[in-house]
């Protein structure tokens, strides 16, 4: 390999004047660089074929998304992977590192549509489907070379003969091939459940595609009439929210078993103010008697914690938001159309002319927010395409359980069994055109 690349740098400088000429000052990495990249692929010196002798010994790169170019990350990882490769073929094995790059469809159509709205002033409405798909496969494109070319240039020895692209036939075959056995064998199912909603892209968003922001907001203590109370008991119970305008959804109320101001009204209902429906108060661990008023408002469709509460009592989920985070036609007629934050300001004002807020306190809390638009996620109701993680995790804990794998440090046991055995159906749908 080294003799092929002498030769090769001796043939890229024989036209130079040899005698008398000067050294450069500075040595200047990028054209050795240059002339070794071109030498290693022009000769396809890091070309595998399974019939070549040595064990088989195989890496597929993870491939970088086609956002834009390389970050240190990158070259750190893809340096590790090569070190790896190269001692494997030192040592005489059949290696092959296989290169790709990756579509990223939530990240590269929103790079995309930023780019779309900075340098034209339009929206992917405004360009239509095929237009826009055509703008990001060109962008795809563009992001794949620089890649190739950064990988080359740091000297990673890829067999780019073999260089994938996770939409193209190969794999967009693969995948599909995949999802008609998963789904054959009853480990994929659509159902009608809480998603992480980016309100912005108007599409599913994994939990990994979120950061939390530590937000300054407000507590709003609310009273919600009691229905068939008895003298002496309470005439209202009071929830502390900091999401008032989703009181409009609202089809429970929570209380601790063990908090005795309220051991009274469980099996009772209240009024939901400003919309009149008569909602249970329901006994439940999940309310805490050391926060806030100690009971909590339960909006199934547009809370986590309140799906899971509704299911375990049967309460009805009511979806009250549109996809772009308006409220809808669940509402009263007064607060239809108006975007999340505005029904807030309006909820409280009509709240506060019924002398039902009692008190309103600021509050320092996260909120997730969506890593490609910015903008605040929304718990929301929405029928997708789910994995049964589940069923998936079974196999990977009985394999670490009986020594098949083994987790280095073996102190993370204890977190990998926590994760896959309280793993949750994963969503798959996402609502994209790329």
């Amino acid at each position: 390999m080294h003799r092929k690349l002498q030769t090769h740098m001796n043939n890229e400088t024989q036209n130079q004047p040899p005698a008398g000429r000067e050294l450069p000052k500075h040595f200047v990495p990028a054209e050795i660089e240059k002339l070794a990249a071109d030498c290693w692929t022009g000769e396809k010196l890091f070309h595998a074929k399974p019939t070549d002798p040595g064990a088989p010994f195989a890496v597929v790169i993870p491939p970088p998304n086609v956002t834009g170019a390389l970050h240190l990350g990158h070259a750190l990882n893809n340096t590790l992977q090569d070190i790896i490769i190269r001692w494997r073929r030192m040592c005489g094995d059949n290696a092959v590192w296989v290169p790709g790059t990756d579509h990223a469809g939530i990240a590269t159509q929103a790079v995309v549509e930023k780019r779309l709205k900075e340098i034209e002033n339009k929206t992917r409405l405004d360009v239509g489907r095929d237009a826009l798909v055509a703008r990001i496969h060109d962008w795809a494109g563009q992001s794949q070379q620089r890649i190739v070319t950064q990988q080359q240039a740091m000297g990673c020895s890829c067999d780019w003969d073999r260089a994938r692209f996770t939409m193209d036939e190969v794999c967009a075959r693969a995948v599909r091939h995949t999802f008609f056995a998963m789904f054959r064998d009853g480990l994929i199912f659509r159902g009608n459940r809480l998603v992480n909603w980016d309100c912005a892209l108007q599409t599913a968003v994994a939990d990994d595609e979120l950061y939390k922001a530590t937000v300054q907001g407000k507590f709003w203590y609310l009273r919600y009439p009691v229905l068939d109370r008895q003298p002496g008991e309470p005439a209202h119970v009071l929830v502390a929210t900091t999401r008032p305008e989703t009181m409009l959804g609202d089809t429970g109320i929570a209380v601790n078993p063990a908090d005795e101001r309220y051991t009274a009204l469980v099996g009772k209902h209240a009024i939901l103010p400003l919309v009149g429906r008569r909602i249970p108060i329901v006994a439940d661990d999940y309310a805490d008697p050391t926060a806030g008023s100690g009971a909590v408002k339960i909006t199934p469709a547009h809370d986590f914690n309140d799906f899971e509460v509704g299911k375990r009592h049967g309460l009805e989920a009511i979806n009250i938001m549109t996809a772009d985070a308006h409220l809808n036609d669940s509402v009263p007629e007064a607060f239809r159309g108006l975007g999340r934050f505005e029904a807030r300001k309006r909820v409280v004002a009509a709240l506060e002319a019924e002398g039902l807020v009692e008190k309103i306190e600021p509050h320092t809390h996260t909120v997730p927010h969506g890593d490609r638009s910015g903008v605040p996620i929304e718990p929301y109701m929405t029928v997708q395409w789910y994995a049964d993680a589940k069923t998936l995790a079974a196999e990977p804990i009985k394999a670490v359980r009986d020594g098949r794998i083994k987790l280095v440090p073996e102190s993370q046991e204890k977190t990998f069994f926590n994760w896959m055995e309280n793993i949750q159906p994963w969503s798959i749908s996402r609502q994209l055109w790329w």
